[in-house]
C-alpha cells in the first residue's frame, strides 16, 4: 500500500517551506521606555501596607469575608487616591467550587479614552499567603503615585477574586478600548523564577513582543537583571497546547494585551513563601515604570501566535505552510494505499470500524470525566480557556484519587474487554496485519491531523511525526524486524511526551499532579469537546497502530507474502498501465 516514489516525492514542497520559514525570520521589536524616575513608588509604606492586609485577614479564599474585607480596604484606597470606584458582584467557578465573589475597579480618566489596565489578585488558598498579597499592596501604592500625575490614557486598576473566571469577566466588561494589561502577582516573594513577565494566553495569541520588551526593560533597569526569556521549544509547547496558570492568560485570549508581572513566574507562590521589603519596592517600581513608558507609547499591537528565536521573531504563517507540507507525505501515501487496497477487495469499512472500536475506549473516558464534572464530583474545574488553576490550589482529595482511578479502570476495562466484544458485535474483526487496517488507520490520522492542522498548526507538527513513523511501522512493504517496528511506534510517541514534560517542569507538576491537572482541564470545558474527543481518537489510532505491529511479528499477511515481480523492485510487469491482473497484486 505504500508507494516509496509518491512518498518522496511529497517531500519537496517541504523544500520550499522550509526556505519561506528561513525568509520569514524578522527582527524583533523594541519596549518602551520613560524618563519619569520610579522613586515615587514608596516599598516601605506598600510593605507596611502589605502587613495590614495579611494580618486583618489572613484567611482569604474567594467569596470568604478576609477576601471582602480586604475588598472594602482597596476599595477605601482607590477612592482616597482619588479614582472612580465602581464593584462588581458575579457568580463565578473558584478553586473551592462555586462562589459569589467582587471585582473592585478604580478609574482615572486621562486626555485619551485608551485604558491601561493594572490587575491584581487578592484571594488565596492557605493561611497568610502574603506573597500572593503583595500584588495588592503594589496596587493600592501605584493607586497613591498615580492619582496625583495627568496621565494621557485612561488608568484602570483593578482588584479581583476567582481566579481566571474573574479575569475573564473583567476582560468581558472592560468598559473601553484597552491598550494593554499588566497583572501584578507575587511582587515581594524571595524565590526568584524567571521568566518574570509571563504573556502566556489560553489560547495560541501570545502578547505582543512590544508589551513584553517594555516591561521586561523596566525589570532590567530597577532590578540590574533580566527578567528572563523563555527557550524556543518552550514556547512551540505554549502554542501547540495552550495552557497558562497566570491571569493574563483570559485577557489574551479576549485579544488584550497582558503580561504578568512576578518574581516568582508563573505558578502562584505558596503560602508560607517569605517576603522581601526590598523585593517588593524594586518591582513595585518596575511596574510604575511600565505603566509611565505605555502611557506615552503608540498603540500596541493585539495578541498574535509567534516564536522568537535569537533575536528574530517567526510568525505563525510559514509554520502553519510548513506543517501542511510535511503532512502531505503521508496523506498523498495513504489516498495512494486506500486505493491499492481497494483494487484488492480488502474490506476496508470493516476496518475503519475496527479503529473506531479501538478509539472507543478514550472517547469514553473524555466522556466519563465531562459527566464528574456535570455531577459535582470535579466542581472546582477551571472552565475558562487553557488558565488552571494551580495543583496546589485544589488539593488531590480522595475524590481526585477515586476520579483518576476511575478513568484508569475504565480505559483497562474498555480495551481488553468491551473493544473486543464491540468489535464482534459490529463485525470489526479480522487479522490486524492486514493491509487494509493499515490504511484504515493512517485514512483516519490523516484526517486527524488535518483538522488539527486547521484549528493549530503548532499541535499539528507534534503529529506529524508519528504519521511518519507509523507509516513506516505499519506499511507491509516495509520489511521491519518487530524491534525495529516498535521503536518507531515509540519514538513516535516521543513529541507528545516532551511536550507532557516541559509543562510539567516549568509548573513544578509531579506526573500525578499533570494527570490530575488534565482531567481538571477536560472536566471543566478548558479543553473542549471536539479537541478531546479528536485526540482520543488519535490514542485509539495508536492502540491500533501497535495492534498491527504486534500481529505482524507473530506472523500475518503481511509476513506471509512473496514478490511476484521479477526484475528491479519499481518495475510492475508487463501490462501494469492497463488494469490486468499483474497490476492488481501490485
Amino acid at each position: 500500500m505504500l508507494d516509496p516514489r509518491i512518498y518522496r516525492a511529497a517531500f519537496l514542497p517541504v523544500l520550499f517551506a522550509l526556505v519561506l520559514v528561513g525568509f520569514s525570520l524578522r527582527d524583533q521589536p523594541r519596549g518602551v521606555t520613560t524618563t519619569l524616575a520610579p522613586e515615587a513608588f514608596d516599598g516601605d509604606a506598600a510593605f507596611r501596607q502589605l502587613d495590614r492586609l495579611a494580618t486583618a485577614a489572613p484567611q482569604r479564599e474567594p467569596g470568604s469575608a478576609g477576601d471582602e474585607a480586604v475588598a472594602r480596604t482597596v476599595e477605601q484606597g482607590l477612592r482616597t487616591s482619588g479614582f472612580d470606584v465602581s464593584v462588581r458582584r458575579f457568580d463565578a467557578q473558584t478553586s473551592v467550587g462555586k462562589r459569589t465573589v467582587e471585582t473592585v475597579i478604580g478609574e482615572r480618566t486621562g486626555f485619551s479614552s485608551q485604558r491601561i489596565l493594572v490587575v491584581a489578585q487578592r484571594d488565596a488558598i492557605g493561611t497568610g499567603a502574603r506573597a500572593q498579597l503583595s500584588g495588592t499592596a503594589a496596587l493600592l501604592e501605584l493607586a497613591r503615585v498615580l492619582g496625583s500625575r495627568t496621565l494621557n490614557r485612561t488608568l484602570v486598576l483593578a482588584s479581583v477574586s476567582g481566579g481566571p473566571a474573574a479575569a475573564k469577566e473583567l476582560a468581558e466588561h472592560a468598559g473601553g478600548e484597552v491598550d494593554a494589561v499588566i497583572v501584578l502577582g507575587d511582587l515581594a516573594g524571595t524565590r526568584t523564577v524567571r521568566p518574570v513577565v509571563v504573556p502566556w494566553a489560553d489560547g495560541e495569541a501570545v502578547a505582543p513582543l512590544e508589551l513584553r520588551r517594555t516591561v521586561e526593560t523596566a525589570v532590567a533597569a530597577e532590578t540590574g537583571a533580566g527578567a528572563g526569556r523563555t527557550r524556543p521549544f518552550h514556547q512551540f509547547t505554549r502554542l501547540a497546547f495552550p495552557l497558562t496558570l497566570g491571569l493574563q492568560g483570559p485577557f489574551n485570549g479576549a485579544g488584550l494585551p497582558a503580561v504578568l508581572l512576578s518574581v516568582g513566574g508563573e505558578r502562584p507562590p505558596a503560602a508560607d513563601q517569605p517576603v522581601s521589603a526590598e523585593r517588593l519596592t524594586t518591582f513595585g517600581r518596575a511596574a510604575l515604570r511600565s505603566v509611565s513608558a505605555l502611557d506615552g507609547a503608540r498603540e500596541l499591537p493585539a495578541p498574535e501566535a509567534y516564536i522568537t528565536i535569537e533575536r528574530k521573531l517567526l510568525p505563525a504563517g510559514p509554520i502553519r505552510l510548513l506543517a501542511i507540507a510535511l503532512l502531505l507525505p503521508v496523506l498523498l501515501a495513504a489516498v495512494d494505499g486506500f486505493a491499492r487496497v481497494r483494487r484488492r477487495h480488502e474490506p476496508v469499512g470493516r476496518w475503519l470500524r475496527w479503529v473506531g472500536v479501538c478509539a472507543l475506549p478514550f472517547v469514553l473516558a473524555v466522556l466519563l470525566v465531562r459527566v464528574m464534572k456535570l455531577t459535582g464530583l470535579l466542581d472546582a474545574a477551571p472552565s475558562v480557556g487553557g488558565t488552571a488553576f494551580a495543583p496546589d490550589a485544589i488539593p488531590r482529595d480522595g475524590t481526585a484519587l477515586a476520579a483518576l482511578a476511575a478513568v484508569f479502570v475504565l480505559l483497562v476495562l474498555g480495551w481488553f474487554v468491551l473493544r473486543p466484544l464491540v468489535a464482534r458485535l459490529l463485525g470489526a474483526v479480522g487479522d490486524p496485519a492486514s493491509p487494509g487496517a493499515a490504511a484504515a488507520v493512517l485514512l483516519v490520522l490523516c484526517a486527524v491531523a488535518i483538522a488539527v492542522w486547521i484549528a493549530n498548526p503548532y499541535a499539528a507538527l507534534v503529529l506529524i511525526p508519528a504519521l511518519h513513523l507509523w507509516l513506516l511501522a505499519i506499511a507491509p512493504e516495509v520489511r521491519l524486524h518487530p524491534l525495529a517496528a516498535l521503536a518507531l511506534f515509540a519514538l513516535g510517541l516521543v513529541p507528545p511526551l516532551l511536550v507532557a514534560f516541559a509543562y510539567a517542569r516549568q509548573f513544578g507538576l509531579d506526573p500525578l499532579e499533570l494527570a490530575w491537572m488534565g482531567l481538571l482541564l477536560v472536566g471543566g470545558g478548558s479543553v473542549g469537546l471536539v479537541a478531546a474527543l479528536g485526540w482520543a481518537i488519535v490514542l485509539g489510532c495508536a492502540g491500533a497502530v501497535l495492534a498491527i505491529i504486534v500481529r505482524a511479528s507473530g506472523g500475518g499477511p503481511a509476513a506471509e507474502q512473496h514478490v511476484t515481480v521479477r526484475g528491479p523492485k519499481t518495475y510492475a510487469g508487463p501490462g501494469s498501465l492497463g488494469g490486468t491482473e499483474s497490476a492488481l497484486r501490485r
